[in-house]
């Protein structure tokens, strides 16, 4: 990298810790909230999935709305987290899978690069595995191509990273 470029890499990360904290609290608040009292409803947390449990599918959205109220409150963005399908489990209840998102893929690299590169022209992107490499010879144009990418909906939670001068 010349002396006279700078960079910075978008990613999309979550903290895994916080993630078990929102669950925690979570299971915690389902355990002692009255309506949520005989209904069976739990969450886990899996390997990159939270499992999203309960007797009836209304007190299942309901737990997904608690998951989601504390993932706010532990600065884990709502993007980062898609739940499925609602599923019919055993004896009538209904369950639900939330992915964990972290990463970008290869298409979604490929979609960020090329918007970024369209929207400043000045600058050039590498994709370097699950993130994308951002270069360019003045400040500006990485401020530019950083307002851009907030700007449009990726569908991921996106960070901007490493920011060398």
């Amino acid at each position: 990298m010349a002396k006279d470029q700078f960079s910075f890499d978008i990613v999309s990360e979550v903290d895994l810790q916080e993630v078990r904290n929102a669950v925690d609290q979570t299971g915690r608040e389902l355990s002692q909230r009255f309506d949520f009292k005989g209904t069976d409803t739990s969450v886990t947390l899996g390997e990159g999935t939270i499992e999203l449990h309960s007797a009836t599918e209304d007190r299942l959205k309901a737990a997904w709305q608690v998951l989601q109220e504390r993932a706010v409150k532990r600065n884990i963005p709502l993007k980062a987290l898609q739940a499925g399908p609602i599923e019919d489990a055993a004896k009538g209840s209904a369950r639900q899978i939330v992915t964990i998102v972290t990463g970008i893929s290869d298409e979604k690299t490929k979609e960020i690069s090329k918007f970024v590169r369209q929207s400043v022209p000045k600058i050039q992107t590498q994709i370097q595995g699950a993130q994308v490499r951002v270069l360019g010879k003045s400040k500006d144009d990485l401020q530019s191509a950083i307002r851009a990418v907030k700007e449009h909906d990726f569908g991921l939670a996106l960070q901007f990273t490493n920011y060398r001068p």
